[in-house]
């Protein structure tokens, strides 16, 4: 492992799923941002203070444009605004992941980026080129989608309590021993890696992304063996609230939970740790509603947050990875210690991204999750 935080994240993007890329000189926010005194409307995640404290005043204060700022606390709330502001207004952008925008486009949500008036080469390799650029456009090549920061999901822990397993496992969310907080999906999807590679599968368990008969076989049986295991469960959560809860107001010793829960709880005696199988990994970044009114100072946030100084603002308010060249530099310390601490080479080698997910897929996924939470 590399001792910096920035070699060690272009390490990693060198060789991700994502892809690569040459880098460039960052672009600088122009004249015209700078004298705008328009508005944006944006609707991002709840429970990071640090975007209404400083990161909205220092865009606004680099480009004149005062952002209204409505939080959601997942991502299945933020797409019930958007169809609703597809009608009523209100919402000019939106930070979901990689693998959800299409849903939302193919529900006629969604407008495409300009990319003249982003800078698409301030972004760090891999991120908004090779296969995460193709990800973020549709068939015919217009741009749907720009990244914002990026991180994982993986295993946070009681230092004193917890029983993780030699190597940290998967299987510590379903041993008994442990008291664990979880979201329902990501529950299930784990119980469907955990078995797939144990080979106790009957197929991949990839195979349920793309095939919509084979996601019901395979989810199916992780439901069922997750449900087995389901008296351990003190807490589900859906956004960071809800999970920073399980652990501090309910007891959890480990739970499925984003590395900005594991980092909000490392001086209360909690550890974040990568499992054997495989951290899932996630890419988030910015869409444009199709009916936005404030289309041009949308972009300049798209661009502000691909600059050095926006992205390490952006991440470290997540608590997560830069999307930015130059921006690891900028980043808070403390951030690139966790992170460092949690994730060698071997780790980021074996991160998993959530994979591309339809409309169908999500509406289905939260049928197993509804039967999983009931159950």
């Amino acid at each position: 492992m590399t001792k910096t935080s920035t070699l060690n994240r272009r390490s990693f993007l060198k060789r991700s799923a994502v892809g690569v890329g040459a880098f460039a000189a960052p672009a600088i926010i122009s004249s015209k941002a700078l004298s705008s005194s328009g508005e944006l409307n944006f609707t991002g995640w709840a429970g990071y203070p640090a975007f209404a404290e400083t990161v909205m005043p220092a865009f606004s204060a680099a480009t004149g444009i005062t952002v209204n700022f409505a939080e959601q606390p997942d991502q299945d709330s933020m797409f019930a605004a958007a169809k609703v502001a597809i009608e009523a207004g209100g919402i000019d952008m939106i930070e979901p992941t990689l693998d959800r925008w299409g849903g939302w486009n193919s529900n006629g949500l969604l407008g495409a980026w300009d990319p003249a008036k982003l800078a698409m080469d301030n972004y760090l390799p891999g991120l908004a080129d090779g296969a995460a650029g193709k990800r973020s456009m549709t068939a015919e090549g217009a741009l749907m989608y720009v990244p914002s920061n990026w991180g994982t999901e993986a295993l946070v822990y009681n230092k004193e309590s917890a029983v993780l397993g030699e190597p940290a496992s998967l299987a510590a969310l379903f041993d008994a021993a442990n008291q664990v907080v979880l979201r329902p999906h990501s529950a299930l999807a784990a119980m469907g890696r955990l078995l797939d590679s144990q080979g106790k599968l009957p197929r991949p368990w990839m195979d349920g992304y793309t095939d919509m008969a084979a996601m019901v076989e395979l989810w199916d049986i992780a439901l069922a063996e997750a449900v087995k295991a389901k008296g351990n469960v003190v807490q589900f959560w859906s956004g960071e609230n809800e999970a920073n809860a399980g652990f501090v107001a309910n007891g959890a010793t480990v739970g499925l939970c984003w590395d900005s829960t594991g980092y909000n709880l490392r001086n209360d005696g909690y550890g974040y740790a990568a499992p054997v199988e495989g951290a899932f990994a996630w890419h988030q970044g910015f869409v444009l509603m199709k009916n936005a009114v404030n289309v041009e100072q949308a972009h300049e946030l798209a661009k502000w947050v691909s600059t050095a100084e926006g992205a390490a603002a952006w991440a470290s308010a997540f608590s997560a990875n830069p999307v930015g060249k130059g921006s690891a530099e900028l980043m808070n310390p403390d951030v690139s210690t966790y992170y460092n601490s949690a994730f060698d080479d071997a780790k980021l080698a074996a991160l998993w991204w959530w994979p591309e997910q339809s409309a169908e897929f999500i509406a289905k996924r939260g049928e197993y999750a509804d039967k999983y939470k009931a159950s």
